[in-house]
Formats: structure tokens, C-alpha cells, sequence
């Protein structure tokens, strides 16, 4: 790490803003899923035993700058309470005499939840003088919220220019040890596996990844804009059709036709909700009146075999439309191959990590990543502001 972390820092009786990632979803004032949560509890418990003052921030939902009940995170601080066995103090708002006044109360070993930060519009704004008012609440800054990391809002980047060092967290460390290792030094057959809907999404992963790994196994609709570019028919399947040109310059940058990998065939149906009428075609005969919504057991025999042989892995998008189960086939076979393999298996988040879980192998995998976005970015090869901003060592 070129950063601090927070075992670089002396925390006893400092106070310690800690940007957390507690984005999780609630319902009817619980939280029902605390994965999240649970990822930030190192940390916390570092800075406890540490006897630190900890003052825990974090964003919920789309508030667009108001104040609105629904996204309030006084639930998280009751699941917190639970998992750490002891009260965590709820301060109304995350900045002014609320805020202040629970900062002041604070003793050694407390921790002090903060309302939702994007109650501010000027969050979102990075607005110096939001981010003076974060930074005056306490000595020092750890970040530990790597799925904002990408955003150079006022509570990931403002913030550090006004505390005396910025360190990251356990979780963050985590992320960036397991990313920044991938694409540094990996060990070798390191196989990227990139699935979703569109190459726009994912062009400069490609074009990132294209120089550093051996295989590149591609999965999802964006398939059918890698073929049609081949003049492959891909029938009603999803295309870019603006994309066509870079498609077609990426297989010619990738060089010998087994860097970048297409399924060889498909499961296919005259719609997503037509679930019945699924059936398996080679990729290259997709009838005109049918789309493509998964990779076809051909393919996954295939993928299997080129991932049980590799060092290291990193999957990043589905195989098809997982969330049906006519259409899920590929992205578990996907899963499981990952999980079997002995590889450094690397998930970057969002629909990747609910496609372990779906496939029963999160437990299995090296590691799960908490921020889609962020992951994204980072395997694109961009500096990420949160990471940026923290104190060099």
C-alpha cells in the first residue's frame, strides 16, 4: 500500500471521522440485508480497541440533497448496536450542533453513527465548506467506503484537505490489496471474465485488461455486438449497432482469436419473459425472430476448462438475464467453475456478487468486492478519488 492505513495512525482518545459504506437496503424500518455493515465491523473494532472517539458517516439511497425519513440511517445504527454488542449513539444530522454536541459527548471507545450525508446537497457537491464542517468534528480521517471511492464527493475527498492525515481502512486496504494485485502482479493464466449488457459499459476494462491477461472470456448481450461485428447473425439479440467499429478493433488489438473468447452457443427465446419456449442454438444460428439471453452449456464446458487452469481470476458482469431462472444456467456454471478453481478469484461486485450468492459459492470465492462502480473504474485502469486523496506513506 502507498497509502496510510489505519495501523499507520495513533487513534487513542483521538476523534476519527470514518467514511463507511452502510448503503444498504431497509424495509419497514430494518435493515435486511447488513453484508455491508458486517464489512465495516474490523475497522470499527480496530478503532474500539484502539480507544479512539469514532464518528461513522455514510450516504442511503437517492435523497437528492432533502431531508426524507425513508432514507434515514437511524436502523443501521440499531443493526450496528447488534452486531457489535454494544450502543452506538445516533446523531440526527451530520454536521452542526447535532453532530457537534455527540462528538463532544464522545469517550474513548465510543462510536457515533452520523445521519445520512447526503441529506446536504452539498455532499454530492464536494462543497468546500460541507466538507470544513466533516473535517471539524474530528483529528483524522479513515476511509473505508471503497464502493464510493470513485466519487469525489465531499465526505471521500473534501474532507482530507482539512484533517491532519487520511488513512484507509481495513476494508478499503482489502479491496485495493486484491484489485491493485490482479492487475500488478498477477499469477499466471490470469483469466478475465466479463459479462452485462452493453461494451460501452466496459470498453476501457477491455481495452485495460486487454494488455494484462492471457484469456478474456466474454459472457452477457454484449456478446451479440462482438459477433454482429464478425457479420454473424445475432437475430432480435441486444447490440450496440454504435459500437460495431470497436468491437471489431478490439478482436483485431486482442491478436490470436483465443485472447478474447465468445460463446459458441446460446439459450435463446422470443423473450425475456418467455421462459418456456428457452432453448439452445449455436451462436452463429440465432433464428431472426429470437434473442440471445444466455451462454449455452457448450460454452460453459468450455469457460470451465480454461478457469480450472488459471492463477488468477477476475469476473465482472453476468453470463445472461440471471435473474430468471430459464436464463441463469451460465452465470452459476460461470460461479461454480470460479469457486472449484485453486485460483486468486477476484468478484467485483454488484450483479457479479449476487450471481455468487444466487450460486450458493460467495464463501468459496477470494474475494467478493463491495463496490460495483468502483471495481469497474479501478479495473479500467482510473485513479479513484477517494483513493487519491488519502496520505501517501
Amino acid at each position: 500500500m502507498a497509502k496510510l492505513t489505519i495501523q499507520d495512525l495513533d487513534l487513542k482518545g483521538k476523534r476519527v471521522f470514518v467514511r463507511v459504506d452502510f448503503n444498504v437496503p431497509i424495509k419497514d424500518g430494518k435493515v435486511t440485508n447488513d453484508l455491508r455493515i458486517r464489512e465495516a465491523i474490523p475497522t470499527i473494532r480496530h478503532g474500539i480497541e484502539q480507544g479512539a472517539i469514532l464518528l461513522l458517516a455514510s450516504h442511503l439511497g437517492r435523497p437528492k440533497g432533502k431531508v426524507k425519513p425513508e432514507f434515514s440511517l437511524a436502523p443501521v445504527a440499531v443493526r450496528l448496536s447488534e452486531l457489535l454488542g454494544r450502543k452506538v449513539v445516533f446523531a440526527n444530522d451530520c454536521i452542526g450542533p447535532e453532530a457537534e454536541q455527540a462528538a463532544d459527548a464522545g469517550q474513548p471507545g465510543d462510536v457515533i453513527l452520523l445521519e445520512n450525508l447526503r441529506f446536504h446537497p452539498e455532499e454530492e457537491q464536494n462543497d468546500a465548506d460541507f466538507s470544513r464542517q466533516l473535517a471539524s468534528l474530528a483529528e483524522l480521517y479513515v476511509n473505508d467506503a471503497f464502493g464510493s471511492a470513485h466519487r469525489a464527493h465531499a465526505s471521500t475527498e473534501g474532507i482530507t484537505q482539512f484533517v491532519k492525515q487520511s488513512a484507509a481502512g481495513f476494508l478499503m486496504e482489502k479491496e485495493l490489496r486484491y484489485l491493485g494485485g490482479a492487475l500488478e502482479s498477477p499469477e499466471r493464466p490470469f483469466i478475465a471474465i466479463l459479462g452485462g449488457a452493453k461494451i460501452s459499459d466496459k470498453i476501457e476494462v477491455i481495452e485495460n485488461l486487454l494488455g494484462k491477461v492471457d484469456r478474456l472470456l466474454i459472457g452477457g448481450a454484449m456478446t451479440f455486438t462482438f459477433q454482429k461485428s464478425q457479420g454473424i447473425g445475432i437475430g432480435k439479440s441486444l447490440c450496440e449497432d454504435d459500437k460495431l467499429d470497436l468491437a471489431r478493433d478490439l478482436l483485431a488489438r486482442a491478436g490470436s482469436p483465443s485472447r478474447i473468447l465468445l460463446p459458441v452457443d446460446a439459450v435463446v427465446s422470443t423473450g425475456i419473459e418467455h421462459e418456456a419456449a428457452a432453448h439452445v442454438v449455436p451462436s452463429d444460428r440465432i433464428p431472426d425472430d429470437e434473442l440471445g439471453l444466455d451462454i449455452g452449456p457448450a460454452t460453459c464446458s468450455e469457460y470451465a476448462k480454461i478457469i480450472s487452469s488459471a492463477k488468477t481470476i477476475v469476473w465482472n458482469g453476468p453470463m445472461g438475464v440471471f435473474e430468471k431462472d430459464a436464463f441463469a444456467s451460465g452465470t452459476i456454471a460461470v460461479a461454480k467453475a470460479v469457486a472449484d478453481s485453486s485460483a486468486v478469484s477476484i468478484i467485483g461486485g454488484g450483479d457479479s456478487a449476487a450471481a455468487v450468492a444466487k450460486a450458493g459459492v460467495a464463501e468459496r470465492v477470494t474475494h467478493v468486492s463491495t463496490g460495483g462502480g468502483a471495481s469497474l473504474e479501478f479495473l479500467a485502469g482510473r485513479t479513484l478519488p477517494g483513493v487519491a486523496a488519502l496520505t501517501d506513506k
